[in-house]
């Protein structure tokens, strides 16, 4: 009988030491060579780029690079992390053999040498069925993130579909992301530029040990009377649009002082996975935005409910905003979620009041022509979210704000845009009028 894979075969002949031991022969190391010599390479072999998520909230998944000519193609797609859904990606592509020198715009490399990034497997991504309305942000090194214009569509034999963007070869490095990244360093950089006016505090750990973050311009007093709002942002780690928004409240309120609410903030709930490059949409053990029941089920959650409380009883609590990212390629612009609440039906009139200001505020600029929504919507656990909280536990209103990744009505989305929407936002919330639970 032949052996399906005669050099293998031959591999296994062996010469013995008088010891018993066996050492390679000479016929063994002429075929190992042959072998490593006409051997197809690893598809993810490349002379040019190395990819790394090792990298501030980096994921990716399958990832394969080849060389064709003058073209080196990186190919992808989201890596879930353990959860039923896929959609943020940030990864690095490092130039091997220029890296270090300086870099322009692209521009430093050979004309002749391009890099194609191509997102694979996107109908598996959540919300990812508009191709064209992916518009990622890249960064060389050295220099600020952009986005990317439209992709080219590649239609496959089978029927799926990929997304490719083209871009000169960078001359050290270049990073890609779903949306403008906002992490730890963001945070940190706000405060600093609001000149001491957001205090932050500790108050309390993920279920990964990550300290729980909460920033606050006032500590007020037992039973204060100065009306207050509880905000919330990246229960699902990957919506960053939503941080942005967030970010654009915060310096607003900093630059009212005084006339600000009383505002206590979490602007990193799931710090696990912000850190670890999640999506964090669904994700395992529980969605932290439907885990605010009582008692809740994620530690997180339980750290969140407790301050609240502490906070509602040293204001006048005037409700409740969370922060979040929709469908990943939704762009008919931003909207808000509210909660029907069985027992606190007033409360959820107030709910609607306050969203349909927001709404009216943020103008055909920003807002959907449906701006205000009721989260009745399938989902994997029809359990509270952090609007049901706010009304049927504080009985005040409780709001979700859903920020596109990258486009509204076809126009591209700056980091200036998400702040100017949430400038917009504070000044709502600065004049709102009290609720039922704050007169």
């Amino acid at each position: 009988m032949h052996s399906a894979n005669p050099p293998l075969k031959l591999l296994r002949s062996h010469r013995t030491s008088p010891r018993g031991k066996r050492f390679p022969s000479a016929t063994d190391c002429l075929v190992l060579c042959v072998l490593l010599a006409i051997l197809p390479r690893s598809a993810t072999a490349s002379s040019r780029i190395a990819v790394s998520t090792d990298i501030p909230s980096g994921n990716a998944a399958n990832v394969r690079v080849t060389d064709e000519a003058a073209t080196t193609t990186v190919r992808f797609t989201p890596h879930p992390h353990g959860g039923p859904e896929c959609l943020w990606f940030c990864f690095r592509m490092k130039h091997l053999e220029t890296a270090g020198k300086e870099n322009a715009l692209n521009d430093s490399s050979p004309a002749q040498e391009h890099l194609k990034v191509v997102l694979e497997c996107p109908g598996n991504t959540l919300g990812g069925g508009q191709l064209a309305h992916f518009r990622p942000v890249f960064r060389l090194a050295n220099q600020d993130w952009q986005r990317a214009g439209a992709p080219k569509i590649i239609q496959l034999a089978d029927g799926r579909r990929e997304a490719a963007w083209s871009f000169r070869m960078p001359a050290d490095f270049m990073d890609i992301a779903l949306s403008y990244p906002y992490d730890r360093e963001h945070l940190d950089k706000l405060i600093e530029e609001t000149a001491g006016f957001w205090r932050a505090d500790t108050i309390g750990v993920s279920q990964g040990g990550r300290p729980i973050l909460r920033l606050s311009n006032d500590y007020g007093a037992r039973n204060g009377k100065r009306p207050g709002f509880y905000l919330l942002a990246r229960q699902h780690s990957g919506e960053v649009s939503g941080s942005w928004v967030l970010d654009g409240v915060l310096r607003r309120f900093a630059e009212m002082g005084k006339e600000a609410p009383m505002v206590w903030v979490a602007p990193l709930a799931n710090i696990d996975g912000v850190e670890q490059g999640d999506y964090g949409k669904d994700n395992f053990p529980y969605d932290l935005n439907r885990a605010w029941g009582s008692p809740p089920m994620r530690h997180e959650v339980l750290v969140l409910q407790r301050d609240m409380r502490l906070f509602a009883g040293r204001c006048r609590f005037s409700g409740g905003v969370d922060f979040h990212s929709p469908g990943g390629t939704e762009a008919a612009g931003m909207y808000a979620f509210i909660s029907k609440s069985i027992q606190a039906p007033e409360v959820s009139s107030t709910s609607t009041n306050l969203a349909a200001a927001i709404g009216e505020a943020m103008g055909g600029e920003f807002a959907a022509k449906n701006f205000v929504r009721t989260a009745d919507y399938k989902s994997r656990w029809e359990t509270p979210r952090f609007g049901n909280f706010c009304q049927d536990e504080l009985n005040a209103p409780g709001i979700s704000i859903e920020t596109p990744y990258a486009l509204i009505e076809g126009r591209a989305l700056t980091r200036e845009d998400y702040q100017q929407a949430g400038r917009r936002i504070a000044d709502v919330l600065a004049a709102f009028p009290e609720t039922p639970a704050t007169r």
